[in-house]
């Protein structure tokens, strides 16, 4: 129940959706001649399109959440007994793999996997769609694909293909791979996707070192600047208030103990 609830709740709390929906209700409601609730719904239409397109609002909701977990070298010499990448990075369209924003996920673990050859590499994604249309290849075929095209391949990697959401990618890949009393395992996912991740995984008892990539934020002054185009600030806006509801809707109903884990507490090592 809570994944189709989840899915609808977020179609219209999407900044985006929003913002789109009540400017056609203040239209609407101005040429039925109720002119002042009609202005009202339009103002604050507008006024959330240049707070979410416009201002650097989103982009610091976005470096709040990336900034919680610090980078980690890529050159770490500590012992790794696997690696778990979260899907939502890749597709297979018209027989061709087609990568999103979140490549980085991909091609990080493909890179860790190969520095760190006895860790196993598990892959954790299934079909997150509220109405699927079609029974075709789903992501995982089109990342089976694309490790086997770079040579990476055979029983050390894993795939979790059943989790629609992050609290399932915790529990099917936990169940999965049964972690050990003091092994390692990396969990690679887009840095603003990271707290939340990374406090399930923790309130599975899967304890992750986190790995973050897929950066949107420079950490950087220019973090403060407006955007220059409103389609770049709508989809930061999405994303970051997106990621802001999963969190608070996630210790609300238990699957984190937590808003935001603590990052000190991530040693990586199950007790």
């Amino acid at each position: 129940m809570f994944f189709p609830v989840s899915k609808i709740l977020w179609f219209f709390a999407t900044p985006s959706n929003l913002l789109i929906t009540l400017s056609v209700i203040g239209v609407a409601l101005l040429l039925l001649g109720w002119r002042r609730a009609g202005l009202t719904v339009s103002l604050v239409a507008v006024t959330g399109l240049v707070i979410f397109a416009a201002s650097p609002a989103p982009r610091l909701l976005m470096r709040a959440l990336e900034n919680h977990y610090p980078p980690v070298a890529m050159n770490d010499p500590g012992r790794v007994d696997g690696i778990i990448v979260l899907g939502g990075s890749a597709h297979l369209r018209r027989g061709q793999i087609k990568l999103n924003d979140a490549a980085a996920r991909l091609t990080t673990a493909v890179t860790l996997a190969r520095r760190y050859p006895e860790a196993r590499v598990v892959f954790s994604g299934g079909d997150g769609r509220l109405i699927q249309l079609d029974r075709g290849a789903g992501e995982v075929d089109a990342v089976r694909l694309l490790l086997s095209q770079m040579g990476l391949e055979g029983d050390r990697v894993i795939f979790e293909d059943r989790s629609r959401n992050t609290r399932e990618n915790a529990s099917f890949t936990r169940a999965l791979v049964t972690p050990k009393r003091g092994e390692r395992w990396l969990l690679v996912t887009s840095a603003f996707h990271m707290p939340r991740s990374a406090g399930v995984f923790q309130h599975e008892g899967f304890y992750v070192t986190p790995y973050p990539v897929d950066y949107y934020t420079r950490n950087e002054a220019t973090d403060f600047l407006p955007f220059h185009s409103f389609s770049s600030g709508l989809r930061l806006a999405d994303l970051a208030v997106r990621e802001w509801l999963g969190l608070t809707v996630y210790w609300l109903a238990g699957y984190t103990s937590t808003l935001l884990p603590d990052a000190s507490a991530a040693s990586g090592k199950s007790p």
